[in-house]
């Protein structure tokens, strides 16, 4: 399914949902956004819960204000926070620098110097350059602390993969690994995990079958791909990830 045919709160639930379900950020109760982005019918109450997902809130936010798009959970600019399209394109580097200065600073709790300089030479909006450049994990690696942070950074960006089978609740990928050589990021090798498609028959792809692209997050496949999204999450996460590598002091 195209996810620009899904309401936009119904998307963004379903990429929030697994770091709401660890604790990692977002409002308590993740079960009451489990069920609501799984019916695809709560929209109100999507849209409130969305708001509180702060980070993601600023960066949605401003890709709408920079294309004069309204509502910052159109789908579009859904699309273009989580997987990447042309709106991105829109956005001013120096827009993004002043609300990682003026609004992200004060809310992330660590100097941002580094993130701004990277959204100066090219970074937007995107999930992964939130990931890659605003939160402090990069750093952390750079400082020699390599097994957690570079897990979190690998899981924490949405990833592509390819379906290799089905078993009720879980479904095994092939994807690939993010790898760290000579300070920097970059794609490793591939893999073959296990995500979760459902909780107790409760998810977002019904009817997944072997062959399937999906996008995952953390441990969950969050929504299938067509081919056209699969080259351009691939496209802006090596964009992200160019720029926070030549960002680096």
């Amino acid at each position: 399914m195209n996810s620009r045919s899904v309401p936009g709160p119904v998307a963004f639930a379903r990429f929030a949902y697994p770091p709401n379900a660890l604790g990692y950020c977002g409002p308590p109760h993740p079960e009451l956004l489990l069920g609501a982005a799984s019916e695809g019918t709560a929209i109100r109450e999507l849209t409130g819960l969305a708001s509180r997902f702060e980070g993601a809130w600023l960066f949605l936010e401003l890709i709408a204000s920079s294309n004069g798009i309204g509502d910052p959970l159109d789908p579009r600019v859904v699309e273009a926070y989580w997987i990447g399209n042309s709106l991105l394109e829109r956005v001013p580097t120096a827009d993004l620098a002043q609300q990682l200065e003026s609004r992200f600073e004060r809310r992330a709790g660590h100097d941002l110097s580094s993130a701004t300089r990277a959204a100066r030479l090219g970074g937007a909006p995107h999930h992964s350059f939130q990931v890659f450049a605003v939160y402090p994990w990069l750093a952390l690696l750079r400082d020699g602390k390599e097994a957690t942070p570079l897990n979190v950074l690998d899981r924490c960006r949405i990833r592509w993969g390819t379906v290799l089978s089905v078993n009720g609740d879980t479904a095994t990928v092939r994807d690939r690994s993010l790898a760290f050589r000579s300070r920097q990021l970059v794609e490793g090798p591939e893999r073959i995990e296990d995500a979760r498609r459902s909780l107790d028959g409760v998810g977002f792809t019904e009817d997944l079958m072997a062959g399937d692209a999906v996008a995952l997050h953390w441990d969950w496949v969050c929504q299938r791909l067509t081919a056209a999204a699969v080259q351009r999450l691939r496209l802006w996460t090596n964009r992200m990830l160019d720029v926070v590598n030549a960002s680096e002091p």
